[in-house]
């Protein structure tokens, strides 16, 4: 029950589980500074290139339920196929996922949190995983399932909200004619290189076509090796997991699409007014790269009310996901690793035991592994622009 609760999950919950797992921290910073880079094509490339992978997935899904009913991880499956070798690296492959993923969650969200609120990295790194770690522990994949759907529901009023203040009732910009004069008069005075005609209102964009290669082909990996996600299709009923992986796919899009959308281009309208915080100086390469567009972009617009909606955005954002990345490893140092090689004949308690403690190890492992980076000067900047991830 612990990680599969009970195989019963119908497929709405299923689908905002996947939406909630796959809206990363990246999914809102990264989008809005690809906006900011390529201009109306950004949320494009970036939203479509990181779709294809969940859609796909669901067939994946659907035959897992169907050729191993009563898998805990695909990695049983793995085993059970192709022996003890091909198990092994697999695990490898799956947990060295879960650890970029995770790293990356806990960097880029602490790095928000700490431009936005002046908590020390090294703390918010510790902070952020505190609360998920003790639900997750005592509710395990169900806890999960519902402060998904939650988490879900806030992020997206608060993103209609930006929405709306954009490109209706803001006093700062206030319409889509506003937001559009602006890139037009920005497209003259800072052309964008690879744009046609340098327009940030073109989707005729080189370089980023090029990003969208790149995101299909990153994203492959963090969604086919990343057990989390195989977890939620072994929770749902044998009927619900492949509607809700379609409509989770679906769904998801709309997210890093609008967020983008508005954020990216908010930011690039009022980077040279009062109101932008970097005034009167414009965004350097290194805010860009470590996702501040979108926390910029929303003080601009909403003052410190912006800052507020972002940091929330943004704890809901890496908080539902890194519960899944909790559950994801837990499953596989449980089942694969302690269920397999340590101790076979562990009875079910022993199994539940263990998963709390793996659970509570890997948050407190990868805390310390983020404050580590931070420390060695390793940002964002590293998944964002050498690996291109989500």
């Amino acid at each position: 029950m612990f990680s599969t609760a009970g195989r019963t999950v119908k497929s709405g919950l299923v689908a905002s589980a996947v939406v909630s797992s796959w809206t990363w921290a990246a999914t809102l910073l990264q989008s809005s500074s690809v906006a900011f880079r390529y201009g109306v094509s950004g949320p494009l490339w970036y939203a479509a290139g990181a779709t294809v992978q969940i859609l796909l997935f669901a067939t994946v899904a659907i035959e897992l339920k169907r050729r191993a009913p009563n898998a805990h991880t695909f990695l049983e499956a793995v085993r059970a196929r192709y022996g003890k070798t091909t198990h092994l690296v697999y695990i490898t492959f799956g947990l060295f996922t879960n650890i970029l993923v995770t790293a990356m969650l806990l960097t880029g969200g602490s790095a928000v949190i700490s431009s936005l609120t002046g908590v020390p990295t090294a703390a918010a790194c510790f902070l952020l995983p505190l609360g998920v770690v003790i639900y997750t522990m005592f509710g395990g994949i169900k806890a999960t399932f519902l402060t998904d759907y939650v988490h879900t529901v806030i992020l997206l009023i608060i993103l209609l909200i930006f929405a709306f203040t954009t490109y209706a009732t803001g006093d700062r910009l206030g319409s889509p004619k506003a937001v559009y004069e602006r890139l037009q008069e920005l497209s003259e005075t800072t052309p964008v290189p690879g744009n046609a005609g340098g327009s940030y209102l073109t989707m005729r964009s080189k370089d980023g076509a090029i990003f969208f290669v790149i995101n299909i082909i990153g994203n492959f990996g963090t969604v086919f090796m990343d057990n989390g996600y195989y977890n939620k299709a072994i929770a749902a009923s044998p009927i619900h997991a492949l509607p809700g992986y379609i409509i989770g796919g679906l769904s998801w899009f709309a997210i890093p699409w609008l967020c983008a959308t508005t954020m990216g281009l908010a930011a690039l309208a009022l980077q040279n007014t009062e109101y932008f915080p970097t005034y009167p100086e414009v965004m350097d390469e290194a805010s860009i790269s470590a996702g501040l567009t979108l926390p910029y972009a929303a003080v601009a617009l909403l003052g410190s009310g912006g800052a507020v909606a972002t940091l929330l955005v943004v704890f809901m954002a890496v908080t539902s996901a890194f519960s899944a990345q909790l559950i994801s490893v837990s499953s596989i140092l449980t089942y694969d690793i302690y269920g397999t090689y340590i101790n076979s004949s562990a009875s079910g308690r022993r199994l539940v035991y263990t998963s709390h403690v793996c659970v509570c190890g890997f948050g407190l492992v990868m805390a310390a592994f983020s404050t580590g980076l931070w420390y060695a000067g390793i940002r964002q900047v590293i998944y964002s622009q050498n690996l291109k991830l989500h």
